[in-house]
């Protein structure tokens, strides 16, 4: 019983997130480009960015739903995050390759460390996920239910 009511919880948290994450936004005026302070988070030109540290998703559309990262050493998590923050789930434990130059985008294909995420309910089963860091973001497809989004984090200070 106590596990029919985790699972219900756990698909109920999943909708919100992606019918947040793939409805439509408000158009800013901007094309889509994101505002002139978002720049601070970019590496200075010619510089290997230094990926490590907190991220948090910049496109969902739910201030108390959204998917956080920690990047540290060669390891990457990547976190359901619900309830303004009180509620964890584990989404992504894998591997972490950082980059040797400055050039972007700069790409690299995360290794699931299936040791961490077998028993994780909400967590992703793929062997790989390939992660993007480009202009300040780090981005890379999310699925669940049959609907794939692409999930964007900007580094937190």
């Amino acid at each position: 019983m106590k596990k029919t009511a985790i699972i219900t919880s756990c698909m109920a948290l999943l909708i919100i997130l992606f019918t947040g994450c793939s409805s439509t936004s408000k158009s800013s005026g901007n094309g889509g480009t994101p505002p002139a302070n978002a720049t601070e988070s970019k590496a200075p030109e010619n510089q290997i960015p230094d990926l490590t540290g907190e991220w948090k998703q910049t496109n969902s559309k739910s201030d108390e739903s959204y998917q956080s990262a920690t990047i540290s050493g060669d390891t990457i998590e990547i976190y359901w995050v619900s309830d303004n923050g009180d509620t964890k789930s584990l989404y992504w434990a894998g591997s972490f390759v950082a980059p040797t130059t400055a050039d972007e985008p700069y790409k690299w294909d995360s290794k699931n460390d299936h040791n961490k995420t077998e028993n994780a309910l909400l967590a992703s089963s793929d062997d790989t996920k390939t992660m993007t860091y480009q202009n300040g973001l780090l981005s890379y497809e999310a699925s669940a239910m049959g609907t794939t989004t692409t999930v964007k984090l900007e580094r937190q200070k």
